[in-house]
C-alpha cells in the first residue's frame, strides 16, 4: 500500500541524519496522499541506520493504524492535526536540530534579519505560546498540533508561505507541499537560526530587513512572476 509515498517519506528521513538535524532517532518525516486521506510516517523510536521503507506506518485521518507492524512516531497527533487544518500541506517535518531549538527554547520567533531567510520564509519565523500543564496532560501532541495552527491562524499566516514553526521549550515542524520540501525547510530553517543569532551577536540592535527586500526576495522564488531557477 502507498509504496511510492514509502519510499518518498523513507528517503526523506534518511535526509535528516545525513544534513546534520537529528542525533539518534530525534526527528521524523511525514507525508500525505490527499485523494486516499492516509498519511505514511516514521516509525517510533527506530534508528536511522536500521529504518527500511516497509517499517514506515500507514494511517488514516482518523489517526487509525491502516498498515504497519511498529508504533508510530509519538508526534503522529500533532502531524495529524496539521494535515487536518492545512490542505495544501503534503509533507511535515520534526527535528530538534541545535540552532532552532535554542530559539525555541527561548521563546523567540527568528526575526527576519535578511534575504536568505527571505527566499524561503516571508516574514518572522513564529514561535508558538507555551502549552498549559492542562493541555500537555490531557493531550501533548495532539495539542502542540492545535497550538501551532493557532499561532499561525492569529498571527494570519499561511504555512506554505512561512513553512515552518518553533514549538516553545520543545522545537521546530516544518512543511511542504511534500515530504521533501518539508525536509528542504527544515535545512534552511536550521541555516537561517545560526545566521540571526550570529547577527545578534554581533549587533543586539541588528534591524528587521525591510518589508519591500523581503517581499522582493520572496515574489522572485514563489510569486506568480517568479524568475528564480530555470522554470
Amino acid at each position: 500500500m502507498l509504496e511510492a509515498l514509502k519510499q518518498q517519506v523513507y528517503e526523506a528521513n534518511m535526509e535528516l541524519p545525513k544534513r546534520g538535524l537529528v542525533t539518534y532517532t530525534w526527528g521524523n518525516v511525514s507525508g500525505i496522499d490527499r485523494d486516499k486521506g492516509l498519511f505514511v510516517i516514521k516509525p517510533s523510536g527506530v534508528e536511522y541506520d536500521e529504518l527500511k521503507p516497509e517499517d514506515l506506518v500507514v494511517l488514516d485521518l482518523d489517526g487509525n493504524i491502516v498498515e504497519g507492524k511498529l508504533r508510530p512516531s509519538s508526534d503522529t497527533p500533532t502531524h495529524l492535526e496539521l494535515y487536518k487544518a492545512w490542505p495544501g500541506v503534503g509533507g511535515i517535518v520534526h527535528t530538534h536540530s541545535t540552532e532552532a531549538v535554542a530559539w525555541a527554547q527561548a521563546g523567540r520567533s527568528i526575526p527576519v534579519y535578511g534575504t536568505t531567510h527571505a527566499d524561503y520564509f516571508y516574514g518572522d519565523i513564529p514561535c508558538t505560546r507555551g502549552l498549559t500543564m492542562q493541555e500537555i496532560k490531557e493531550a501533548y501532541e495532539k495539542n502542540t498540533g492545535l497550538v501551532i495552527i493557532e499561532t499561525f491562524a492569529n498571527k494570519e499566516l499561511d504555512p506554505l508561505h512561512t513553512p515552518g514553526v518553533l514549538c516553545e521549550h520543545h522545537g521546530p515542524f516544518t512543511f511542504g507541499k511534500d515530504a521533501a520540501a518539508a525536509v528542504y525547510h527544515a535545512v534552511v530553517l536550521e541555516e537561517v537560526a545560526k545566521m540571526a543569532a550570529k547577527t545578534e551577536a554581533l549587533r543586539t540592535d541588528a534591524e528587521r530587513a525591510p518589508y519591500y527586500l523581503v517581499e522582493k526576495h520572496f515574489e522572485r522564488k514563489h510569486g506568480k512572476n517568479a524568475y528564480y531557477g530555470q522554470g
